[in-house]
């Protein structure tokens, strides 16, 4: 995966960094969400990488990142450190400004980004989601059953990691196939999910991540609830998820976000291995306008 790509490690302040870099031009940032790696943007970032210089990396917790203990109050993994930690890469990189592109759990990490280093982006693209504040003030029986997961991680320690961690690959099948997108992924990728999240530290760092989100990450969004993302801002989604079903996604953003911009595509979550061309396509036209 990543063919004629850089494979690299930076230590941050507060984790070890994993990412793969390669292309030319404007500098631009891919995270990836829950269960994932940055492999889920392997079809993309090489069809981007014709315009732009791609970073893709693993959020701390994750993939070939390391997987700080989480801390009593799950502070390791609100999204402010991990933001944080994605911004000290960048610099470390060379790009002290730099578009970015975040899936999921990326996406919130980009949120956090914006609202914490304004400074830092040039534009931000987010896939999928609303905001957590917004998914958790919706929630009814419809977000419980289909995101019951959310509710499902952030249980105290070690439930969720010993019922996972019981047979890890049977909870990736049931995400995976519960979201819509197995039947697109790269087997390269399946296997690359199944390396990384099956251990003890990955199985407890993706709870920790879901932990302060229902935490810390929460009052930071309350006591920042009179900033607005800055930059101009792409809001991408599969009209066949949740969250296309749920929210009118534009709108929701724009209650967060200065100017911002929308399309949705036909499918589910998991835009970048579903839809790989019009995901690229959507991206390069947004980031070079």
């Amino acid at each position: 995966m990543f063919d004629g790509f850089e494979r690299g490690r930076v230590a941050t302040s507060g984790a070890d960094i994993a990412y793969v870099r390669g292309g030319s031009g404007p500098p631009l940032l891919l995270l990836h969400g829950y269960p994932q790696t940055k492999a889920i943007w392997d079809r993309v970032a090489a069809r981007l990488a014709r315009e732009f210089t791609i970073v893709a990396a693993d959020l701390r917790g994750y993939g070939d990142s390391s997987k700080p203990p989480g801390g009593p109050d799950h502070a390791a993994y609100a999204k402010r450190a991990m933001a944080k930690d994605q911004v000290e890469l960048m610099a470390a990189l060379g790009y002290g400004r730099f578009h970015l592109a975040g899936h999921d759990r990326g996406g919130r990490v980009g949120h956090r980004l914006a609202l914490d280093h304004p400074d830092r982006l040039l534009r931000l693209a987010l896939l999928d989601i609303a905001p957590t504040r917004a998914m958790y003030a919706a929630t009814d029986r419809t977000i419980a059953t289909r995101y019951f997961h959310w509710f499902f991680l952030i249980q105290d320690f070690d439930l969720p990691e010993r019922l996972i961690g019981g047979d890890p690959d049977r909870w990736l099948d049931h995400v995976f196939a519960r979201w819509g997108a197995e039947p697109c992924m790269l087997p390269d990728a399946v296997a690359e999910y199944r390396r990384c999240f099956g251990t003890p530290e990955a199985i407890h760092a993706s709870c920790e991540d879901y932990r302060a989100a229902a935490t810390i990450d929460l009052v930071h969004d309350e006591a920042d609830l009179d900033k607005r993302i800055e930059v101009p801002l792409l809001v991408l989604w599969g009209a066949k998820g949740l969250v296309g079903r749920m929210f009118d996604v534009p709108a929701v953003w724009r209650e967060r976000a200065i100017a911002v911009r929308g399309q949705a595509f036909d499918c589910a979550h998991y835009l970048p291995e579903e839809k790989p061309d019009e995901t690229a396509a959507a991206l390069s036209d947004f980031f070079l306008s």
